[in-house]
């Protein structure tokens, strides 16, 4: 059987990616699936100090450098989500959003944990609107204003710490008597000049007309309970929620023995109750999560999927030794991860298409066509022609946008240097547009057929980690159905449509200029949903 991999490791958080570096060092075939942007939950995270042997880095550098060590020793990564598996059988299938099917002889499930959201009133209603849950992509929206933090883990603390870059003031709201991070971090919290805490405290409601400026606070050991209206001068506040997280095993349960929480039991050496699966980082349940925990669950793991493979890989794939060697499975093309998300997609297009861009002489303009220019050199002319048109006076400018092989407009739209998290996201759309595509169900592209004339203008910013999957979704349904317009807007560069709309976390999907705006990352199916009400 041709592409079965040795092993697939489900997650490229760190416990993932270490897998990977060990897996592929082992010299036995591996896989990486993300379904988002390499890294996991650390990637957000500004500082990381608790490292051994590293005295301070990002953990967007750190997961960086790891998935390049991981490439280095042989580990090829793709990007899909998991929606359906068997693991039945000796040799394991998952399928992926994309209809793609991967095979292995084992896998590693490190898809991590997501977000846990409180429940109290007003915090679905302001999300969005002034209650946010990631510092890093959205902090700067709340520059020289009221901040609070709900919470008293080290995320909450860690993130209190990077608001003091942006607000007036942080305010830290925990339910805890005290914090329960590391006495470090905690009394680094404790003595910030910008910091307020306040402990046995929980928000009882929050309100406001359009955006955010008034919340009701109680103690909950005395039953008092205060109020907080911003200044009328300041307009609005902020509230980031930071209440930990639960494991993403929903796919898993039932098939694969969970806890009661839902985090997948291991033994010593990472394995479920299942042969050839493993489960590796904060998907498992442990008294610690840490970075370090993580990357020793995933070495763990790997070093036990290589053993296992090892031993029944004769049996179950007897033509092993011609298939070990194909290129479909061993290495990383390209030294670099521009170059290597850039020319894997063109290598997968076969027709060519053509880049339009519209300049109007200011600065981001001459950056859009110098990262174009490199783009197309990369990709190669017999893949994209470029054609520019220099002193465009009309529509969002700059502007990128797309001709398919028949020359037909195709109505994508990036303002801005698709670059960051984004680059992923212009790659896919030029897949997209060159008619090969990314897979769609026939329920999809139903759907999509169906939806009527739109326009879409998606606020998104380069480091936010949850841009990129909406970006893609409305992207894909605008290459599928030209009647529906889709504008990719880094909103650093458009302050003007930022504050007409009054978005305030992103990603903010603005449906036909009107005030009906939806926030948050947004898979395909789940964007289909908001698009066939309007």
């Amino acid at each position: 059987m041709t592409n079965v991999y040795d092993v697939i490791i489900i997650g490229s958080g760190p416990a993932g990616l270490t897998a990977a570096m060990y897996a592929g060092r082992a010299k036995i075939r591996t896989l990486v699936i993300e379904a988002e942007e390499n890294g996991g939950q650390i990637r957000i995270t500004e500082e990381v100090a608790n490292y051994p042997g590293i005295a301070m880095t990002s953990g967007k550098e750190l997961t960086t450098t790891m998935r390049t060590q991981a490439e280095s020793f042989g580990a090829t990564f793709a990007t899909d989500k998991i929606v359906a598996f068997n693991f039945d059988g000796d040799i394991k299938e998952m399928t992926g959003e994309s209809g793609e099917v991967y095979r292995s002889l084992s896998v590693i499930i490190a898809a991590g944990a997501k977000r846990r959201t409180l429940g109290f009133d007003g915090e679905a209603k302001f999300t969005g609107r002034g209650v946010a849950f990631c510092a890093t992509c959205d902090g700067e929206f709340f520059t020289d204003k009221d901040v609070f933090v709900i919470g008293a883990g080290y995320a909450a603390a860690e993130e209190a710490m990077y608001l003091t870059r942006f607000a007036k003031q942080v305010t830290i709201i925990a339910r805890e008597p005290d914090f329960t991070c590391s006495k470090m971090i905690a009394d680094k919290v404790k003595t910030h000049p910008k910091v307020k805490i306040h402990f046995n405290t929980e928000v009882v409601k929050i309100d406001g007309e359009t955006l955010l400026n008034t919340a009701k606070f109680i103690n909950n050991q005395t039953g008092e309970t205060w109020d907080y209206t911003t200044d009328p001068a300041e307009r609005f506040f902020g509230m980031f929620v930071f209440a930990g997280y639960e494991p993403a095993s929903e796919l898993f349960r039932g098939k694969i023995n969970t806890d009661a929480i839902g985090y997948i039991t291991t033994n010593d050496d990472m394995q479920t109750n299942i042969a050839g699966i493993y489960a590796a980082g904060d998907i498992r349940p442990k008294r610690l999560r840490q970075l370090v925990t993580a990357v020793s669950d995933g070495a763990t793991a790997a070093t036990a999927a290589e053993i296992y493979v090892t031993a029944n890989r004769k049996h179950i794939l007897p033509d092993f030794e011609e298939e070990s060697t194909t290129s479909v499975v061993r290495g990383s093309f390209f030294d670099t991860e521009v170059v290597r998300q850039i020319k894997y997609v063109m290598e997968h297009c076969t027709n060519k298409i053509t880049i339009r861009v519209s300049l109007d002489g200011s600065p981001l303009s001459d950056e859009v066509k110098g990262f174009l220019a490199t783009f197309v050199e990369i990709a190669g002319e017999n893949k994209v022609a470029l054609v520019i048109e220099e002193g465009a006076k009309d529509g969002i400018l700059p502007a990128i946008t797309f001709d398919n092989p028949n020359g037909e407009h195709i109505p994508i739209y990036y303002h801005g240097v698709p670059g960051g998290h984004e680059l992923e996201s212009f790659v896919l759309a030029i897949y997209n547009v060159s008619g090969t595509g990314q897979k769609l169900t026939d329920e999809q592209k139903e759907r999509i057929a169906a939806l009527p004339a739109m326009n879409l203008k998606i606020g998104i910013s380069l480091s936010c980690t949850m841009c990129p999957a909406t970006v893609q979704a409305a992207q894909r349904i605008s290459a599928a159905n030209p009647k529906v317009t889709t504008h990719i807007i880094d909103m650093r560069h458009y302050p003007d449509i930022q504050e007409q709309h009054t978005i305030m976390s992103l990603p903010a999907v603005i449906i036909n200029d009107g005030d009906n705006i939806i926030f948050g990352k947004k898979e395909i199916d789940s964007l289909l949903n908001i698009l066939e009400k309007q």
